[in-house]
C-alpha cells in the first residue's frame, strides 16, 4: 500500500527520507509498528491522517489483542476504535473492560473474526448467553477460554458451549457460582477427551459427582483447579488419582473435605499440590512459634 500523500509542513534536507516514506507493508508494519505498544499506537493515530491510515492498516492485520496493553481502564469508544478493522485475531483479552463491555460490543467482533482460538472474558459481568452463543457458534476452532468471575454463566450457557466447541482443551470457570455437578457433568461427557487445563475455583456447588465424572472422562487432563469448592472430597481425589495418568497440578486448598491419604497417590507421581503434607505443615507452624526447626527424618 503506498502512503497518502500529505504536505510536510517544513523544510525537508535534500535526500532525507522521512519514516512515513519507507515501504508500508514491507517494512513499516511488519518491522516498525509489531513493536510499538498498543498504548503508543493510540496516541501516534493522532499526530497526522497518514500516521492514522498505517495505525489502522496495522490494527486490521492484529493477530493478537490483549486490551491490557492500553491499560488498566480502556474507554468503549477506544476498544471500537481499535478493533474496527480487525479480522484475523486468534488471541483476545478484554478483562480490562469488564466494567462495560456488553453484547452489543463483543459480538460485531466476534462475528469479524472467526478464527479465533483464544479469549479471555475474565469479569466480564455484563454480557449474557447472546455473546458466549455467538462466540461458540462463530469460533468453531476455540480452544482457550476464560470466563472467571462471570456469573451469568449458569447450566444453559455451559452446554452451548459444550456442544459447539470441539477444539477446546482449556476452560476457566473460576467463580461462576451457578454452574451445578450437573453442568460440569455434561461437559466432562462431551468434550473431556480434549480438557487439559479447567478451573472449577471457588464454585460451592461443585462436589464429588461432578470430580469423578472429570477424571473418568478427561484422559488428557493436566491442570484441575478446586480451590474452595466446598462439596470437594477425598471421593473425588481419589478418582482423579486413578484416572487422570496426565494429571501435573491440582488445586485444593479450602477442600476440607480433602484428606491427605488420598492425596499421597498423587504425591508419589510427582503431581504438584498446593496443600502441604501434614508433617511440613506442623514444622511451619512450630518454626513460626518456636523461631527455630527441629532436626525431624522425614524418611523414617
Amino acid at each position: 500500500m503506498e502512503p497518502p500523500m500529505e504536505q510536510s509542513g517544513g523544510e525537508q534536507e535534500p535526500g532525507a527520507v522521512r519514516l512515513l516514506d519507507l515501504p508500508w507493508e514491507d517494512v513499516l508494519l511488519p518491522h516498525v509498528l509489531t513493536w510499538v505498544p498498543l498504548r503508543q499506537l493510540l496516541r501516534l493515530q493522532r499526530v497526522s491522517r497518514a500516521f492514522r491510515a498505517l495505525v489502522q492498516l496495522h490494527l486490521a492485520g492484529l493477530r493478537r489483542f490483549d486490551a491490557a496493553q492500553v491499560g488498566p481502564q480502556i474507554p468503549r469508544a477506544a476498544l471500537a476504535r481499535l478493533l474496527r478493522d480487525a479480522e484475523g485475531l486468534q488471541e483476545l483479552a478484554l478483562a480490562p473492560c469488564h466494567e462495560w463491555l456488553s453484547d452489543e460490543d463483543l459480538v460485531p467482533v466476534l462475528a469479524r473474526n472467526p478464527q479465533l482460538r483464544s479469549v479471555a472474558l475474565a469479569g466480564c459481568g455484563q454480557l449474557s448467553r447472546r455473546a458466549l452463543g455467538a462466540l461458540t457458534e462463530g469460533c468453531p476452532r476455540l480452544q482457550r477460554l476464560s470466563l472467571a468471575h462471570c456469573d451469568w454463566v449458569d447450566g444453559l450457557a455451559l452446554r452451548g458451549l459444550a456442544d459447539r466447541c470441539p477444539a477446546l482443551e482449556e476452560l476457566d470457570l473460576t467463580a461462576c457460582r451457578q454452574l451445578k455437578d450437573e453442568a460440569i457433568v455434561y461437559l466432562a461427557q462431551r468434550r473431556g477427551a480434549g480438557l487439559r487445563s479447567l478451573s472449577l475455583a471457588v464454585n460451592a456447588n461443585v462436589g464429588d459427582t461432578a470430580v469423578q465424572e472429570l477424571a473418568r472422562n478427561c484422559p488428557q487432563l493436566e491442570h484441575l483447579d478446586l480451590t474452595g469448592c466446598l462439596r470437594v472430597g477425598s471421593d473425588g481425589v481419589r478418582t482423579l488419582a486413578e484416572y487422570c495418568p496426565a494429571l501435573r497440578s491440582l488445586r485444593v486448598r479450602h477442600c476440607h473435605h480433602v484428606a491427605e491419604p488420598s492425596l499421597s497417590r498423587l504425591r508419589k507421581r510427582g503431581v504438584d499440590i498446593d496443600v502441604e503434607p501434614p508433617l511440613h505443615q506442623a514444622l511451619v507452624l512450630l518454626q513460626d512459634m518456636a523461631g527455630f526447626v527441629p532436626f525431624v527424618n522425614l524418611q523414617v
